[in-house]
């Protein structure tokens, strides 16, 4: 078995199912639910053996240090954080808490539970905290892209909470020999995200005929990575990496945000004969402290690892449009608190 941390959320729902899809070891699932964590993510497992759910928070030691007690697991993925740049200029505190203290208790869980592991457990034990590559700040138009050994540089209180997460990571291995991986990802996009992030919200605004809000002039360029392509990285990290190592995962896709708008209307355009959604696109005041480029060399994962991407950003994108016309349901659910209330209702009384 394997403990999945944050496994309702985006990329955490879409690595249980990728994961379950491929192999038959069991998953312990452990999330909050907050806002963007959804088991409806995972209602095709409803019935299944091998995803065993907890709903709870990485930050209860004690919680933690029973089931990883309890379950026994060989390996740890952290993928439970607070993770959205607007919220956490808004409202810092809960990104603190979560990825930083967060991470540092869910170490210490581990760290207490690997410790009393037998020798050949201990040796195959692996702690994979999945970041971001929003640590490394913000590049020109010019500079080569981050490599692991970049300087970290965060600019917000999202990026400085998930550096200072990779810190606390990196320290548990070289003071107590934990045997850590890190991952360091470029924008992800697909299936089950929350239509706060870019490329869900401009599908859904779109098709509501709402504005298309572009943060300044729309040349800020990111990497992008379809989240299944994230997931298959990850086992590759998981299965070969080396313990105290850090791989940047990245797509090959540098764009700027306002052709990832451009692209989405032209596609849905495409599916809606006679329709237009260009004339939604409306620039907005940036936000305060925007990077103005992120881009990732993952030639170390390539090189070491053997791993690279499957999609281009055209056919992952189009893949993901696909996904939401297909998934009004889903939309709706988590836009009108239905979602909320459907968690109140089944977990009362469980955290």
């Amino acid at each position: 078995m394997i403990l999945v941390t944050g496994g309702a959320g985006f990329i955490g729902s879409n690595f249980v199912l990728d994961w379950l899809a491929q192999s038959d070891e069991k998953i312990l699932n452990l999330d909050k639910l907050t806002y963007a964590g959804n088991l409806k993510n995972l209602s095709s497992l409803e019935k299944d053996s091998r995803h065993v759910f907890v709903l709870g928070d990485i930050g209860d030691i004690k919680l933690v240090s029973r089931l990883l007690v309890q379950y026994q697991p060989r390996a740890i993925i952290n993928f439970a954080a607070e993770s959205h740049v607007d919220r956490s200029i808004h409202g810092p505190e809960d990104f603190i808490q979560t990825n930083i203290l967060g991470t540092f208790r869910l170490l210490e869980a581990a760290r207490a539970y690997w410790n009393k592991l037998e020798v050949h457990e201990k040796q195959n034990f692996r702690f994979l905290h999945i970041s971001t590559d929003e640590v490394y700040g913000s590049l020109t138009q010019i500079e080569p892209a981050f490599t692991e050994e970049h300087r970290y540089e965060p600019n917000s209180p999202y990026s400085a909470s998930k550096a200072s997460s990779d810190h606390l990571v990196r320290a548990y291995h070289h003071t107590y020999g934990l045997p850590v991986l890190t991952t360091n990802c470029s924008n992800n996009y697909g299936p089950f995200q929350f239509p706060e992030k870019l490329i869900p919200l401009m599908i859904v605004n779109a098709l509501a005929g709402k504005p298309l809000p572009v943060y300044g002039d729309g040349l800020q360029i990111r990497d992008w990575l379809y989240v299944v392509d994230h997931c298959s990285a990850i086992r590759r990290v998981l299965e070969a990496g080396k313990p105290g190592e850090t791989y940047n995962v990245g797509g090959w896709n540098e764009k700027p945000n306002i052709e990832i708008v451009q692209t989405i209307c032209n596609l849905l355009e495409e599916l809606y004969p006679g329709s237009t959604f260009h004339h939604l696109i409306t620039y907005v005041k940036d936000r305060p402290g925007h990077d103005r480029r992120y881009a990732i060399n993952a030639m170390k994962i390539e090189r070491e690892l053997n791993w690279k991407p499957a999609e281009t950003f055209e056919t992952g994108i189009r893949k993901t449009i696909q996904w939401y016309l297909n998934n009004q349901q889903w939309i709706a659910d988590v836009q009108t608190g239905t979602y909320r209330e459907w968690i109140e209702k089944n977990y009362a009384g469980l955290q």
